[in-house]
């Protein structure tokens, strides 16, 4: 049996809305001693605190327990996580070429991944919180913590503008036409985006819009796959199974067939996970 769950999103101050696409609460009941959920790749960067249960993800074939917070970077598979019992969450989700800077840490190519910052003396405030089903003051802690951390870090404009570019086009702008928007040459938006984030802008571009297909098939799984190639940018149709399969394992068709039988036929956890 699928653990229950209840889903929250919360909106971001203005002040922060270049570095952070908003904060969530996830709460999952399992009857069953352990149970596992699917996180499928999307375009942002996840900072997740955890509390209540027992969180662990597989790594190099051994299933490893993690801290809280950890942090979940760019995907390019989907990533099973082993819960125990309940568990609640509170997480944080960030643009990718922001994240680092905004933590003051080395930017890397990281699925989930585990560090050492004083963003971790939160959890037990939040813990506390959570406890005494206080959510919104929980989210006002963390609102608070990351209004005082954007003070210290300055914003490269030309990765803001760039950003904004990608969000707005949702990953269908050719990396000339980002650089464009950023008033950059390519090859310096390149640099400045791969010491930002560790990833490419092509690499973003991919996952954002890899991220409308695997949405949009979720809420609409009966949508003719020519067209919704053709809307979201793709070659074709075979150009998006390509994509849907690499980040995935499975085509868009089959992903479709899937959602058309229910959701729980995939997992009552995944809906979580389609951004707003």
């Amino acid at each position: 049996m699928p653990p229950e769950m209840y889903h929250q999103e919360f909106d971001v101050p203005e002040q922060l809305q270049d570095t952070i696409k908003c904060f969530w609460y996830n709460r999952r009941d399992s009857a069953e001693p352990q149970s596992i959920f699917e996180v499928t790749p999307d375009g942002y960067a996840e900072i997740i605190f955890y509390f209540s249960g027992e969180c662990s993800v597989i790594q190099n074939g051994i299933l490893q327990p993690l801290p809280s917070p950890f942090m979940m970077g760019l995907l390019n598979q989907p990533v099973h996580f082993h819960m125990a019992n309940r568990l609640e969450i509170i997480a944080i989700r960030c643009f990718p070429w922001t994240v680092f800077d905004l933590l003051e840490l080395p930017s890397g190519k990281v699925g989930v991944h585990t560090f050492e910052h004083p963003i971790a003396q939160l959890h037990s405030t939040l813990e506390a919180l959570v406890r005494q089903g206080k959510i919104e003051d929980a989210i006002d802690q963390v609102k608070q913590y990351f209004l005082t951390m954007r003070s210290h870090v300055s914003t490269d404009s030309m990765l803001f503008k760039a950003g904004v570019a990608l969000r707005e086009a949702k990953g269908t702008l050719p990396v000339s036409q980002v650089a464009e928007a950023a008033n950059a040459t390519v090859r310096t938006l390149e640099r400045k985006f791969k010491e930002s984030s560790g990833h490419t802008v092509k690499d973003v571009s991919g996952l954002m819009r890899f991220e409308q297909a695997r949405n949009h098939l979720w809420l609409h799984p009966d949508v003719n796959l020519a067209g919704l190639a053709i809307d979201l940018g793709y070659t074709d149709q075979s150009h998006l199974s390509k994509e849907f399969k690499r980040y995935t394992g499975i085509t868009p068709a089959a992903f479709a067939r899937k959602a058309k039988k229910g959701r729980q036929m995939i997992s009552s956890d995944f809906v979580a996970f389609v951004q707003s």
